[in-house]
């Protein structure tokens, strides 16, 4: 049996776009008609064979009835405007690591004054949510217990609401016992790279429970993830697995709130990282907010060799611009105040 996956391309920008939404020349992204398109990248698979050709809109009604049929349906997705929590079109994802090993922060926020400080400096720098892990899931970090984990953050997801009401709380864990107790303190956002399989409960405590539920892809553990990472074709197979996630959630009381992180750098190649984010606008036809985490990330280092830097800020915001350019709208990141600047000045660059 043949599978077909639309992949929305050749974007338009600005009063430019807006301009041609109004013609139905082009078809907004995500129901922002600051960014449209007017051509589709059509994939089909069938077994191990993959094939792929670009069309134009019109060319969509010439299509044979099965294709067509599911290219429509690809398409209402991807138009559609996406369930979210501010009035923005994009969000920034603050990270702090309560660690003493994270791979570019580890040690330098990890005592409750730094981390208070930290945070609101976050927010004052434009982040719209502020991202707690307190486990690294660097390659081949170390497994800690849960009480150790939790007792790294306790004392700022019990508090965080209390001094920033306004921003959402992301908690950034693999155990059931930490999000059990973060739940307690009415946080916004479960962050789990396993996907909610490293604890067998704790699909338990994050179901129905009015929460937005990162579906994190990664291939292996932060353990094995980069020995040799392997896919048949890894967009097609990690929006496979994205699909399969999203139907076990089918029956969540709040199915809707769900947002896709495709995991860079996890269980990923530079070759398997930068397909992925060449054609991230694939992921729009499932219907969802897309978060990236490029920042820091080693891929830049892969790319930039002898310029390598130790932010790799450049890389960074290379990277969030050009999702940004794709409709991505929440970006995990360190440099929250350059990452700010660089968008706004983008932004105005674009929209002209």
């Amino acid at each position: 049996m043949v599978k077909y996956y639309t992949r929305a391309c050749n974007f338009y920008y600005g009063n430019l776009s807006k301009k041609l939404v109004k013609k139905k020349s082009s078809f907004p992204l995500c129901g922002n008609k600051e960014i449209s398109f007017d051509q589709i990248e059509i994939f089909s698979k069938n077994k191990k064979k993959i094939s792929s050709r670009i069309i134009s809109l019109k060319e969509i009604n010439f299509l044979p009835k099965s294709i067509k049929f599911r290219v429509t349906q690809d398409i209402k997705k991807i138009t559609s405007k996406r369930v979210f929590f501010n009035k923005k079109n994009y969000a920034l994802m603050g990270v702090l690591n309560m660690t003493p090993d994270s791979f570019s922060d580890g040690g330098k926020f990890n005592t409750n004054k730094k981390a208070f400080k930290r945070i609101r400096e976050m927010i004052d720098s434009g982040a719209d949510i502020i991202d707690i892990g307190g486990e690294s899931t660097r390659p081949q970090s170390k497994i800690i217990f849960e009480s150790i984990e939790w007792k790294r953050i306790k004392t700022l997801v019990k508090k965080f609401k209390s001094f920033f009401p306004k921003t959402l709380l992301s908690v950034d864990t693999r155990k059931s016992l930490v999000i059990k107790k973060s739940i307690k303190y009415n946080i916004d956002i479960v962050n789990d790279v396993s996907c909610f399989k490293f604890n067998k409960d704790y699909f338990k405590m994050i179901k129905n429970k009015n929460l937005w539920k990162i579906i994190h892809h990664m291939q292996g553990t932060p353990q094995t993830m980069q020995i040799n990472p392997k896919y048949h074709h890894v967009l097609l197979d990690i929006y496979d697995f994205f699909e399969r996630e999203i139907a076990k959630l089918k029956s969540d009381k709040y199915s809707k709130k769900i947002i896709l992180d495709p995991g860079i750098g996890f269980g990923k190649n530079l070759k398997h990282n930068l397909m992925i984010l060449n054609k991230i606008s694939i992921f729009h036809s499932l219907g969802f907010p897309i978060l990236i985490g490029t920042s820091r990330k080693r891929f830049i280092n892969q790319i930039s060799k002898n310029f390598d830097t130790k932010e790799r800020l450049g890389g960074t915001l290379s990277s969030v611009l050009f999702s940004l350019s794709q409709g991505i709208q929440i970006f995990r990141i360190h440099n929250v105040n350059e990452i700010k600047q660089g968008i706004l000045v983008f932004k105005a660059l674009i929209n002209k």
